[in-house]
Parts: C-alpha cells; structure tokens; sequence
C-alpha cells in the first residue's frame, strides 16, 4: 500500500491526512502535543482553535463564505466537523472549540489508514510528506526548513502593510504616475497641508494592538510602523513614504504637499497595498484613520496590516499552486506557513495539498481548481504573487474578475461565487476525477 507522512495535526495537516486516506493512502500523521506544546497550544486534541470560536461568515458574498462551501463540495473533514459542532452566531459559522476539536481528533484515530505518532519532529521525510506545522514551528525543525533548496526566505515575524480593493477606490483623486515620470506602475493619493496634519493628528492619537512575540523596537527599526514614523516627528513620513517628490498632481499641476503611494499586489489590478504603511493599529483604527487619505474615503479593506510573530515560507518560486515544493515534488507544505492567513484557509491548503500528493502517488494529473475559485485562487496568491509576499486570508480580489461590470458589489460577489460553485462541480464530475466520488 502506498504511504505518506504528514506533519502537524493543526487543521491543515489533519485536512490533508484525511484527504490522503480517503484515497486509500496509508498515512503517518505526526503530532507533537502532548509530548511538547507550542505557545499558542494548551489542549492535547488535534485542529486545536485558540484565537475564536467563530471560522467567520458563512454567506457566499463573503469569500471566505464561498471557500467554505467549496470545501463542503469537497468533502471536506473540517467543514464536516465544523458543521456538526457548530453553534447560533447569525451569519457566520461558529463552533464549539472544545467540541469541534474533540470531533477532528476522534474521526482521525478512527480512520484505519491513518496512525498517529506523538513526539516533536526534528527531520523532515525525504519524499512523500505534507509539512504543516504551523506559524510556531519548533526552532529544531524550522532549521531544517530554512535549509531546503529553493527557499529564499523564512520568515519569523509579519510586518505587512493593508491591502485595499482597487474597485473602491475613488479615481477621482486618485492618479497613475511613477516618479519623476517613470512609468505608471503606482497609484497616488495626494494630500495639501491640511489633510496631512489631520491625518498626522489622528495617527498619534489611534490605538495600538499589543505586539507579541518578538522584540518590537528591532522590527520597528527594520520595518518601522507607520504610527511609529508619526511619533518621530510631523515631518518624519513626508520626508519617508509619504514623500511627494518627483510627482504632479494632474488636477493642480504641482507637487502635493504628501502623497500615498499605492502598488498593485495582482496583475489584474484587483488589489493595492499602501506602500510603506506597516503597522500595528487596531484593525477598526485603521479602518478609520486610513480612509482619510484622499481616495480612500470608502476603501473597501481586503487585508489589515499586521505586525506578530508568524513563521512562513517566501512561497512562490518555492511551491506551485499545489502546495508542492517545486526543488523536491514529493515534499508539500499546507497551513499558515505556506502564506495563507485563517484557520478555513489553513484548511483549503491542507486540502490541495492531501489531494495533490495522493495523486501524485497514484500517478494521476494534479486538479487545477483555477483562479475562479477561492480554493485555486488562494494557491495561486502563495504560488505566484508579486512584490514583497505576505500571508492572505481569502478576499475577492484573489479570485479572477467577474467579465461583465456589475456596479452593486453583492450582486457582483454572488455571480462569481456561482461560478466558482459550478467550477467545483465541473471538476467533482470529470471522469478524471473520481477520487472526489
């Protein structure tokens, strides 16, 4: 029979065990609790939550609503469990964290083709393994990581600026200009004296979120907060990302007194982060100081900025769209370090990655979910996004554009969420995949 490891019995590793399993897969599923715990853990179950009850909404408007659904499609062992442990919260799929965990791990030890060893790993399997050990990896296995060919980076900390849709952007302050003329390949949202004082003002005074895990003042230095700059000084970001030289504002034909850079995160143009604008406010302060930047007055948020201790990969060139490392096929990698933020994501990359891998084993083409749905467009962000990589929840604007213009955005979010749905079964029902049956 064939086998595989996995690594790691957070939600993703026990998503792609599960998936692996049921594709008459023998599996090795590797847990270090109860042996040794992270930081962040404190119960011996597998799929453990520990930052909230709730995997967010449930409505197929809302992407991460859509993902859920896709991997419901999917028969997924997550969703399975979160939708028998689930508890009344409205709109979003909430759950019994006790419960739900219980739940994963007694599906698990009672799958036949799946045995569970307890203990800390320290070397990673030469083929044939899923690693999804999460964003508190152990320092010992972390090296090993580190150490894999292709790797540019392993990262240890988040430091990432938000990213905003480019559909709510108000064009009408906004312009396309490169400095000093050179290219259009930014947007920049202008600001005369008095904006900018308003905006320095609001900045000082916006509250924080605690910042663990790491020493802030080092990573302040390196990547330094925006609210940091502020408090340096009222001209310290004119004179750093905020710096209006070498633009003209086409409506006033001069130099703004500020300006906000903003840079496309895809190559359609759906996503643009501040550039420059790391920080730690909270995310309804960021929410509030941040739309008053001129343009930004009704931005729709895709990602707040984040500042914490994270272990993750620098993705793509390293993995492909199946979570695959590309230097050693038979190696794959699922969960928050893979560069996908939230526990259903965690899921869903658990999920390709389990899929992909028994596939592999069974010498069957890959599924390619594509960048019409959540599950594809998801894989192909840790696989291919551009400029500096930092890890994303699912949003809409990963997903490929709607064809047809339709101005009112819950209309719009529920054709491509249909789309996605019938590309979801589309591939359920392909002769080729009867795996999924």
């Amino acid at each position: 029979m064939e086998k595989a490891t996995v690594i790691g019995a957070g939600l993703a590793g026990c998503e792609a065990a599960w998936q692996l399993a049921r594709r008459g897969v023998s599996v090795t599923l590797c847990e270090m609790k109860p042996e040794a715990y992270s930081p962040a853990h404190h119960s011996a179950g597998f799929a453990e939550l520990v930052c909230s009850n709730s995997l967010r909404s449930n409505q197929l408007t809302n992407a991460v609503g859509l993902l859920k659904e896709e991997l419901r499609q999917l028969d997924s062992l997550i969703m399975k469990a979160a939708d028998q442990t689930s508890v009344p919260a409205g709109g979003a799929l909430a759950v019994d964290r006790d419960l739900f965990s219980q739940t994963v791990t007694r599906m698990i030890e009672e799958n036949p083709l799946i045995t569970v060893v307890h203990g800390e790993v320290t070397q990673l399997p030469e083929k044939n393994v899923v690693i999804a050990t999460g964003p508190l990896t152990s320092d010992a296995l972390a090296e090993k990581i580190a150490a894999l060919p292709g790797l540019e980076t392993l990262n240890f900390y988040d430091a990432a600026a938000p990213i905003v849709s480019g559909e709510s952007l108000d064009m009408e302050k906004v312009f396309r200009q490169g400095r000093y003329g050179r290219g259009d390949d930014y947007l920049n949202c202008p600001m005369n004296k008095e904006e900018y004082e308003a905006f320095y003002h609001a900045l000082l005074e916006a509250e924080k979120a605690p910042v663990h895990g790491f020493d802030g003042e080092k990573v302040f230095e390196g990547c330094m907060p925006i609210e940091v700059m502020a408090a340096r000084g009222e001209m310290v970001m004119a004179f750093g990302p905020m710096k209006p030289v070498g633009l003209v504002d086409p409506r006033t034909g001069r130099e703004p007194y500020a300006a906000v850079q903003l840079r496309a995160e895809n190559k359609a143009g759906t996503m643009y982060n501040l550039v420059g604008f790391q920080t730690r406010l909270k995310w309804g302060e960021q929410k509030r100081v941040f739309s008053m930047i001129p343009g930004l007055e009704n931005a729709e948020f895709l990602r707040y900025g984040v500042m914490h201790r994270n272990t993750f990969l620098h993705s793509p060139g390293f993995l492909d769209d199946c979570y695959q490392m590309i230097a050693r096929p038979t190696v794959y990698f699922a969960g928050q370090m893979t560069g996908v933020e939230g526990y259903v994501e965690s899921a869903s990359s658990g999920f390709v990655a389990g899929l992909s891998l028994a596939r592999q084993i069974k010498g069957l083409a890959p599924v390619d979910f594509t960048d019409l749905t959540a599950i594809g467009a998801l894989s192909k962000h840790v696989a291919y996004a551009q400029n500096d990589f930092q890890p994303m929840n699912a949003n809409f604007g990963l997903i490929a554009p709607f064809p047809r213009r339709i101005r009112n955005k819950q209309e719009r979010y529920g054709e491509i969420a249909a789309r996605a749905l019938n590309v979801i079964e589309a591939i359920r029902s392909n002769p080729l995949c009867e795996d999924f049956e």
